[in-house]
């Protein structure tokens, strides 16, 4: 590496603050505005500052949240975690809020998933791996997730007088959805697939707004409050999970 080539930090550690017996993980990094996170399934505590800020300020901020950070970790360890799928007949998945038993039928033709009634057919070929299984309807979940959000942009490009000129999906691991205002591009997390409609359309929603005011300030909630007025309600069945932000 060249003596004057400069290096990029990300993000500074800094020593765990601990308040109240609750021992917060502490990140300085180049953003504007203070990130709480609460991560499945003990709880884990960590807040993204500002670098330039005073840390006897963001121990003020914290303190401040506590009481919600406690009762985020009391809903996260009494939650009953699923156990890792195993892509077995038998189990229970989910596609758009609603639960299904899965039927995984070996042949040797092309893999493809499909729903009857009350069960999800996974049909793959001898002999797949569990890794290959969970391909198969990971991209099942891909392709109709973008297919009913495609449907809600243009419903809602009508209303809102905007574009989006690009839509993703993929997984994502601290983001329900996001939005590059520039490029008019917004991509959507994967997980979505197996939440209700209605969290899927406040997702889309919230990141057309962004087309409109890049902020989360009054002017946006605004313009949530006029194109989607239940978008409090749809937010709150996003069977919520601390640790991903929109």
């Amino acid at each position: 590496m060249p003596l004057n080539q400069k290096i990029s930090v990300k993000f500074i550690i800094m020593p765990p603050v601990n308040l109240e017996n609750i021992v917060v993980e502490l990140l300085l990094k180049n953003i504007k505005n203070i990130h709480i996170r609460i991560y499945p399934p003990l709880g884990r505590v960590r807040v993204s500052a500002p670098r330039r800020m005073n840390l006897e300020k963001i121990r003020n901020f914290i303190s401040s949240k506590l009481s919600w950070i406690k009762e985020q970790q009391s809903k996260i360890l009494s939650r009953k975690w699923q156990a890792p799928q195993e892509y077995k007949t038998g189990e229970s998945h989910y596609f758009f809020g609603q639960k299904y038993l899965l039927e995984v039928i070996e042949v040797n033709k092309k893999p493809h998933v499909k729903i009857a009634n009350e069960t999800l057919i996974l049909q793959v070929r001898p002999r797949a791996s569990k890794k290959q299984k969970q391909l198969v309807l990971q991209e099942f979940y891909r392709l109709r997730l973008k297919e009913i959000a495609a449907q809600m942009i243009r419903k809602f490009e009508v209303e809102m007088k905007v574009e989006v000129k690009e839509l993703g999906v993929k997984k994502m691991k601290t983001r329900w959805g996001t939005c590059n205002p520039r490029a008019k591009r917004i991509w959507i997390n994967l997980e979505l697939a197996k939440s209700p409609l209605e969290c899927l359309e406040h997702i889309v929603v919230h990141e057309m707004v962004h087309l409109l005011a890049r902020k989360h300030d009054a002017k946006f909630f605004g313009y949530m409050d006029q194109f989607l007025p239940q978008w409090k309600e749809y937010k709150k069945m996003l069977n919520p999970d601390p640790s991903l932000e929109i």
